[in-house]
């Protein structure tokens, strides 16, 4: 994984931002989260600029992929191809499909943003990244949305972003609460797995449609 300097200051620069809006005291209690984490959740989105404008584009583009898609030399009709993978898989339970969902969208190849945008950080809208591929943000963000479209409930997804403590770099994650336990989908773990089963990850901050996660360690 290529990752700069700059990458990682853009990567974490929603929790800064959050960290002197709104981030709360020290004393603050928390409740017991992610990996092991205490976690204060809020509902102010404003430190996640990129977060909310992924969302409004992506809403946007569903409304204008609506109609039927006729395939040409310019036209490959990504976005039907994932429409109707969605319908698929509509009829499974939710544990085989998060399995499909993590399957499907970890097929594309991954770009980092300075090849793929010329930009530190860049995040994807799911026809953007059906049609240029993208990196760790953009596979969460598209199965965040595709999990969206099966009716998951917003407050049991969570694009996380941690920082893997064995490449030493970060990375963005879903996060999905099923039955009382929380599943992981990875771009870099074939599987889907259990969150308690992840040692390397630390995560820093995590956001849905609604809200957005603080964490930190156990005991801090």
């Amino acid at each position: 994984m290529l990752v700069t300097r700059n990458a990682i200051d853009w990567f974490f620069a929603p929790l800064f931002a959050a960290m002197v809006m709104v981030a709360p005291p020290a004393s603050a209690q928390g409740t017991p989260g992610l990996f092991g984490t205490i976690e204060v959740k809020k509902t102010d989105l404003k430190p996640f600029p990129k977060w909310t404008d992924v969302l409004g584009k992506a809403k946007a583009e569903a409304e204008k992929n609506s109609g039927e898609c006729k395939v040409t030399a310019e036209e490959k009709c990504y976005y039907r191809t994932w429409t109707r993978f969605v319908e698929s898989i509509r009829s499974l339970d939710k544990l085989a499909q998060i399995n499909k969902v993590n399957d499907f969208l970890n097929q594309a190849k991954y770009v980092v943003d300075e090849v793929n945008w010329q930009v530190d950080d860049y995040w994807a809208t799911p026809g953007q990244f059906f049609s240029r591929f993208g990196d760790c943000e953009d596979y969460a963000i598209a199965k965040y949305l595709t999990l969206a479209m099966l009716g998951f409930d917003n407050d049991t997804t969570r694009v996380v972003v941690v920082q893997d403590l064995n490449l030493k770099v970060p990375h963005a994650v879903l996060a999905v609460l099923i039955d009382g336990k929380t599943w992981i989908l990875d771009n870099q773990i074939k599987q889907v797995i259990e969150a308690e089963k992840i040692k390397h990850y630390r995560p820093v901050y995590s956001v849905n449609g609604q809200s957005w996660w603080l964490h930190r360690a156990a005991g801090s």
